[in-house]
């Protein structure tokens, strides 16, 4: 924290305005070196810059001057706004980099010390890297919910209910044997287990939660198999609106797995086009391929099995076996055919919720209607309840330890309930695990992993 770091803090290449973000004990002494005064606090001046030596010019720009601590770190921050140009920002760059205790700053260093100096809790700064992040409308969301703070709302009070069991029991442990009789002292450890158990209840209900925040950072994946030709590739170009996979009348055109990453309802969406599957291959190739089209469905979260409406309800048993719960069933090619088909009944034995769409890629008869049901299936997987989700996998795994925390003294209430400070001991335990999420406990590991995640100059 005595050294004084600098960052770009817009986005890199030529631009407009470039923003050079300056945080540290040195950050108005930069200002006063680069342009002669400071400026009133959060006004923007407009200014020459010069190097330090009052010399050679190198732009007029704005500046902005936020002492600490209202600041986005805590400490003294200095902003200067240029022009955008590669050869601009190098020069502020070099004149900053000769003023002493001066350095460039690393991935998500101003975050950090936002955190260090009590700015941002850990929830709030990886709302913050998500909202930096976000590709679409849901995504933003999310990630300003979490930033405003409605994760680190939850897991504190949460965090405050276990410290209030864990007073109670301090205090049981604290009055001599002679003071509390054995009945006083059960209805204490009584009246705590029955607090923990509320507890356990909407810990569980909120990681059984099927990863729907995970899920929405990352983006549901949809994996469209099939026999070969039966029109995969043109499914996929017409969702993404572009010639992503090449398209051919010859079986096996499609090798390899093409992913295709979209907006879908305002929902992150990765498509994936797979080889088509049929029986054994002499190729090796499209063995290979047939392959990963399995793997990439057996981890999807969505399948659109496709047939050709010219073999219905003939279903080869390849792609028949793709057919489950996250399976929608896509007839293709009805513009094909001497009759349209209406509604297309499940063949015997086919899981009834999988649904089925009559299209045709080719016209786009059937298209509206199974986007819409694509749209609608995403979001079941994606939308959450009232309560703010569940957004990361470290968050997770402390939720989780913090369970078997409060098992393990539930365990010890009811086996040996005498023993109040073995039960003391896990509650405390659950406590520094909900701690570890928003880092009202000092674990270096998990601060790294963190901060890591940010660009540079945030």
């Amino acid at each position: 924290m005595d050294t004084t770091i600098y960052a770009l803090s817009s986005g890199a290449g030529r631009s407009g305005v470039a923003v050079v973000r300056v945080s540290g004990p040195g950050a108005g002494e930069a200002i006063i070196a680069l342009s002669g005064a400071l400026p009133a606090p959060r006004f923007a001046a407009l200014r020459t810059l010069r190097w330090p030596d009052g010399g050679r010019l190198i732009d007029r720009g704005l500046v902005l001057w936020f002492p600490g601590p209202e600041s986005f770190t805590g400490e003294d921050v200095a902003e200067f706004q240029v022009h955008g140009g590669r050869a601009v920002v190098a020069a502020l760059f070099a004149a900053l980099a000769g003023l002493p205790g001066f350095r460039p700053a690393e991935a998500g260093a101003f975050a950090r010390r936002a955190f260090d100096n009590g700015k941002l809790d850990l929830t709030r700064a990886e709302g913050l890297a998500d909202l930096i992040n976000a590709e679409t409308e849901a995504q933003r969301r999310q990630a300003l919910r979490q930033m405003d703070g409605a994760l680190a709302g939850l897991y504190q009070g949460w965090r405050d209910r276990l410290i209030i069991g864990l007073a109670h029991l301090e205090a049981d442990l604290e009055f001599p044997d002679d003071e509390l009789s054995p009945g006083e002292r059960h209805a204490i450890l009584g009246n705590v287990g029955q607090q923990i158990s509320a507890l356990q209840q909407d810990v569980g209900s909120h990681l059984n939660d099927d990863h729907r925040g995970e899920r929405l950072r990352d983006g549901v994946y949809v994996a469209i198999v099939g026999p070969p030709n039966a029109g995969k590739s043109s499914l996929l170009n017409a969702l993404a609106r572009r010639d992503a996979a090449i398209v051919s009348d010859l079986a096996g055109t499609t090798r390899d797995v093409i992913e295709v990453h979209m907006d879908l309802g305002g929902f992150p969406v990765t498509l994936a086009d797979t080889a088509g599957l049929r029986g054994l291959s002499e190729d090796p190739v499209e063995r290979e391929g047939m392959f990963r089209a399995r793997k990439k469905a057996a981890a999807a979260d969505l399948k659109v099995v496709m047939f050709d409406a010219q073999e219905w309800p003939h279903m080869d048993v390849h792609t028949r076996d793709q057919v489950d719960e996250i399976a929608m069933i896509v007839v293709n090619k009805i513009d094909l055919l001497d009759e349209p088909v209406g509604v297309v009944e499940l063949a015997d034995g086919l899981p009834p919720g999988s649904g089925t769409w009559p299209l045709s890629v080719n016209t786009g008869a059937g298209m509206e209607d199974f986007l819409v049901a694509l749209e609608a299936r995403v979001a079941d997987r994606l939308v959450s309840g009232p309560g703010p989700s569940l957004t990361r996998a470290r968050h997770r795994r402390a939720l989780e330890d913090c369970m078997d925390a409060m098992d393990r003294f539930t365990n010890v209430v009811a086996q040996t309930p005498n023993m109040s400070e073995l039960a003391a001991e896990e509650l405390r335990l659950a406590t520094r695990c909900l701690g570890q999420i928003t880092g009202q406990i000092d674990v270096e590991d998990v601060l790294d992993q963190v901060f890591a995640e940010f660009c540079i100059g945030k």
